[in-house]
C-alpha cells in the first residue's frame, strides 16, 4: 500500500473520530508537498471545515494532531492555510527503499486479465520509413511496453498499406525506367530501391503534366491525361482484377519493401505480434455496410450510394459506399476493426495514427458505437503530432523525406564523435564502443521524440539531443554508467543494509521518496497513453542522484551502514533508471 492510500484511509478514520462523520475516500485530495514547506504528503483541508465547524487551520491542526499521535508513519506536520503537510518517519522511507523499490517486481503490476492492441507503424509499400514513422513506431511500442507493465495483455500489431495506386506508381516506374535493377543489382535497401521509383514516377509525372499545359490543358486536366498517370490507374485495375503479371510484379516489389523494413525496425528495437495487410483487407467492411442498413444506421442516396448522417453528432454526412459498390477507406476500417477484434476478442485497441486523421477516427468509433458493437467503447485514437527538423517540414514525394535510416545512422555517428571527443571509451573494444555508439545515438533519438507528449507537434534537434548536459536519452544512460561504477568499485552484487536504522539526510529521503513514485508515474503513462511521464520521471531521477552524487560521500562514507546504506540506494536508482528506459525502448550502459 502507498503512503497516499495509508494517509487516506487513516484520515478517514480521524474524520469519523473528531467530527462524527464519515466521508469516502475519493473526497480526500492528497498532493505531493511544494519544495518550500516542510514534508512529503500535503492534505487539503478545506473541504473538511463544513463538518468541523472550524478554519482550515484549525482543522488541519486538529487532524495532524491525530495522525501524528495515531499513525506511526507520520512523524510530524504543519499547516499553511489550507493545507496539512505531513512528514512522514524515516523508517517508513527505509523500508519502502528496501523492501519494496529493491524488489523485482518493483513497477511490474500483477495481470489485471485485459486484452489491449496497440496498432502501429502501419507503412505504405512504395518507400522507406522517414521520421514521422519513426516518432510512431516508438510511440506504439512504448505504450506497448508501459500498457504491459500495468497488467494488460498486449497484442502489438502492423497493418501494411500495401495495395492501391501509390504501389502501383512504384511498379510502373520500375518497369518502365528500372532496366531489371534489384536491391542486389543496386546495393540498396528493398524499401529504398521502391522508394527511388516512387520519386522518380513523380518527376515523369510533373514533365508530363508541364508539356501538356504547355500545349494548352489546364493543370487539372494534364493530371488527370498524363499518360504515366492513366497507366498506374490501368495497372490498379489490373491488380484488383488478379492480372497474373501485374500481382507478381506487386508481390517481388513488396518482398523487397517488407525485407529492407525488418532491417529498420530491428535498429528501431520495435516488434509485432500479427500483420494485417490491406491487400487482404480492402474488400472488408461490405457485410458491415448491409448489417447497418438493416439496421436503419445508414441509407442509400437515389444513385445507390451509402451514407450516414452524423448531423446531430455535431459532425455532417458520411459516404460509406461508393454507388458502384466499391468500398471507401472507411468502409475497409470498419471491417478491419471487426476483423482485429474477431481474431483477439480485446478488451482495449490502440491506433496510434497521426493528427491528420482525427476526424476520420471520431467518425470510424461513432459508426462502430452506432452499429452497437459492444466493444467499440474501448477503442481510442492515439493521436500525434508531426515532427519537423531546423530545416523545415517534410516532403515525401519530392524525395526530400528524412529518411529513418540514414536519420539512425547520423544519430549513431554523431554519438561516435560526441564519446570520443569526451573521453568516455577508454579500455573499450571496438565491438564494445560500436555497441555503445548504438546505443547512445538511438537512445538520444527516442528520448528526445518521447519525452514530448504525443499530441504535441515538435522540433527534432539532433545536436541538441545528444548532449550529455541536457534533458537528454545521454545524460540519463551516463548517469546509470556512473552509478554502475560506483557499485563495480564497492564489489556490490545484493542489498546488503538489511536493519538500517539511521536519520535520513535530506537528499537520501527526496531520492527515495522520488523512486516511490515509479508506479504511480507507469500508472498515469499507461492511463494517458504517454511515455513522456516516464522519459521526464526517469530525467529527474537521474538529475536528483547526480545531485545526491556531488553532495554526499558513498564510497568514502565514514560510517559502514550508511556506505552500505547508499550504496544500496544507488543500486535501486540504478535499477528503476534501466527499468523506466527500457519501457521507452532505450538501453543504458554498464560504463562509459
Amino acid at each position: 500500500m502507498t503512503i497516499e492510500n495509508t494517509i487516506v484511509q487513516q484520515i478517514q478514520k480521524a474524520v469519523s473520530v473528531l467530527y462524527q462523520t464519515e466521508i469516502a475516500s475519493d473526497s480526500i485530495v492528497i498532493q505531493e508537498t511544494r519544495k518550500e514547506f516542510e514534508g512529503q504528503v500535503t492534505v487539503v483541508t478545506f473541504p473538511f471545515t463544513r463538518f468541523s465547524k472550524k478554519t482550515p487551520e484549525q482543522t488541519g491542526t486538529e487532524i495532524g494532531e491525530y495522525l501524528k499521535e495515531n499513525v506511526k508513519e507520520v512523524e510530524d506536520f504543519n499547516v499553511i492555510k489550507g493545507f496539512l503537510n505531513l512528514s512522514i518517519a524515516d523508517s517508513y522511507w527505509i523500508d519502502e527503499l528496501l523492501n519494496t523499490v529493491h524488489s523485482n517486481s518493483f513497477g511490474q503490476f500483477p495481470s489485471n486479465g485485459k486484452k489491449v492492441m496497440v496498432e502501429y507503424s502501419s507503412p505504405n509499400t512504395n518507400k522507406p520509413l522517414h521520421l514521422g514513422h519513426v516518432r510512431n513506431n516508438l510511440l506504439g511500442y512504448s505504450v506497448a511496453e508501459i500498457l504491459s507493465a500495468n497488467g494488460y495483455e498486449v497484442i502489438k500489431v502492423n497493418l501494411v498499406n500495401d495495395r492501391g495506386i501509390h504501389i502501383c506508381k512504384s511498379m510502373l516506374a520500375w518497369q518502365l525506367f528500372g532496366n531489371g535493377e534489384t536491391p542486389e543489382s543496386s546495393g540498396l535497401k528493398g524499401d529504398h530501391l521502391v522508394g527511388k521509383y516512387y520519386v522518380i514516377f513523380d518527376k515523369e509525372y510533373k514533365k508530363q503534366i508541364e508539356a501538356l499545359t504547355y500545349e494548352g490543358q489546364t493543370e487539372d486536366e494534364a493530371k488527370k491525361n498524363a499518360p504515366i498517370i492513366k497507366e498506374a490507374q490501368e495497372m490498379l485495375l489490373k491488380w484488383e482484377a488478379g492480372d497474373k503479371d501485374v500481382k507478381e510484379l506487386w508481390s517481388m516489389m513488396n518482398g523487397w519493401v517488407y525485407s529492407g523494413f525488418e532491417v529498420t525496425y530491428k535498429m528501431l528495437g520495435v516488434d509485432f505480434k500479427k500483420y494485417y495487410y490491406e491487400s487482404d483487407t480492402y474488400l472488408l467492411g461490405k457485410d458491415t455496410i448491409q448489417e447497418g442498413l438493416e439496421k436503419g444506421v445508414f441509407f442509400k442516396k437515389d444513385d445507390g450510394s451509402v451514407w450516414i448522417d452524423l448531423t446531430e453528432d455535431g459532425l455532417d454526412q458520411k459516404l460509406v459506399l461508393r454507388a458502384d459498390g466499391t468500398s471507401v477507406y472507411i468502409t475497409q476500417d470498419l471491417g478491419t476493426a471487426q476483423l482485429k477484434y474477431d481474431d483477439f476478442k480485446m478488451d482495449k485497441s490502440i491506433y496510434v495514427v497521426g493528427n491528420e486523421q482525427d476526424y476520420h477516427f471520431k467518425v470510424l468509433f461513432l459508426i462502430l458505437q452506432k452499429l452497437g458493437k459492444t466493444w467499440a467503447k474501448g477503442l481510442f485514437h492515439l493521436s500525434y503530432g508531426m515532427v519537423d527538423l531546423p530545416s523545415g517540414k517534410m516532403k515525401s514525394r519530392e524525395g526530400t523525406v528524412v529518411d529513418a535510416d540514414e536519420l539512425m545512422d547520423d544519430m549513431i555517428l554523431t554519438a561516435r564523435e560526441r564519446t570520443e571527443e569526451l573521453g568516455k571509451v577508454e579500455g573499450f573494444t571496438e565491438e564494445e564502443k560500436i555497441d555503445l555508439y548504438n546505443m547512445i545515438g538511438l537512445g538520444a533519438l527516442k528520448f528526445f521524440l518521447l519525452k514530448v507528449e504525443p499530441k504535441k507537434r515538435l522540433l527534432f534537434d539532433p545536436n541538441e539531443s545528444i548532449d550529455f548536459q541536457g534533458h537528454t536519452g545521454p545524460f540519463i544512460q551516463y548517469t546509470h554508467a556512473r552509478i554502475r561504477s560506483v557499485m563495480a568499485k564497492a564489489d556490490y552484487k545484493n542489498k546488503i543494509s538489511l536493519n538500517y536504522s539511521n536519520v535520513l539526510t535530506v537528499l537520501e529521503r527526496d531520492l527515495i521518496v522520488n523512486l516511490a513514485k515509479y508506479p504511480d508515474v507507469i500508472a498515469a503513462s499507461a492511463r494517458e497513453y504517454s511515455p513522456a511521464h516516464i522519459a521526464n520521471y526517469v530525467f529527474e531521477l537521474a538529475k536528483l542522484f547526480n545531485k545526491f552524487y556531488h553532495e554526499e560521500s558513498i564510497l568514502k562514507a565514514e560510517d559502514p551502514d550508511v556506505r552500505n546504506f547508499r550504496l544500496d540506494l544507488s543500486a535501486a536508482t540504478a535499477s528503476t533508471i534501466n527499468k523506466g528506459m527500457k519501457l521507452l525502448g532505450i538501453r543504458v550502459p554498464s560504463r562509459m
